[in-house]
């Protein structure tokens, strides 16, 4: 029996896009099985990470859970964060730490200093890209203690970062990781 597919190309297609969303969902779990993350996101280079059993430290990459609050709440709501298993449904964040234990941090409308030293593109801005106003978080300049570390992107001005959701417990960072494979937006 000889089939003839141009006649009925809705069943090519019904079975493409099937078997297209069978392969994105195996490739997704096992990626979950060997802890890789796909970072699609401005904040960080594009690619994957894969976690790595390696000690927290300044200018490690990590993924954290949000902090359940109103600011992430927000976030969530303008699609500035995704969904997913933390508590308040909020999605995992792939961020780099600039600032831990014994650092001098200042944050204003200006941008954030660490130990005197102004990082580039993080001036808060007034609002995001659809015109809504954004969190201006505010930080006297002091010394971060042993739980609060400062997380944020140095390669998107436009990124939401501690500029305005401020500093990450200790307890909110679930692990570092490291980049194996990424590329320029």
């Amino acid at each position: 029996m000889k089939v003839n597919f141009m006649k009925n190309p809705i069943k090519i297609l019904a079975i493409s896009v099937l078997a297209l969303s069978i392969s994105l969902f195996v490739l997704s779990i096992g990626f979950q099985i060997s802890e890789i993350y796909i970072n699609t996101t401005p904040s960080l280079p594009v690619g994957f990470y894969k976690v790595a059993d390696e000690p927290i430290v300044s200018g490690a990459y990590v993924a954290f859970c949000p902090p359940q609050d109103a600011v992430f709440d927000m976030a969530m709501d303008r699609s500035y964060i995704n969904s997913g298993d933390c508590p308040g449904g909020y999605g995992l964040l792939l961020k780099r730490i600039f600032a831990r234990s014994g650092d001098r941090v200042l944050i204003d409308q200006a941008g954030i200093f660490v130990n005197g030293e102004h990082l580039p593109n993080s001036a808060q801005l007034k609002i995001d890209a659809e015109g809504h106003a954004l969190p201006q978080y505010h930080l006297d300049q002091r010394v971060l203690d042993d739980s609060e570390y400062l997380l944020l992107s140095n390669v998107n001005p436009q990124s939401f970062d501690a500029r305005y959701f401020g500093l990450i417990a200790r307890d909110q960072i679930k692990q570092v990781v490291r980049p194996i494979f990424t590329w320029s937006h």
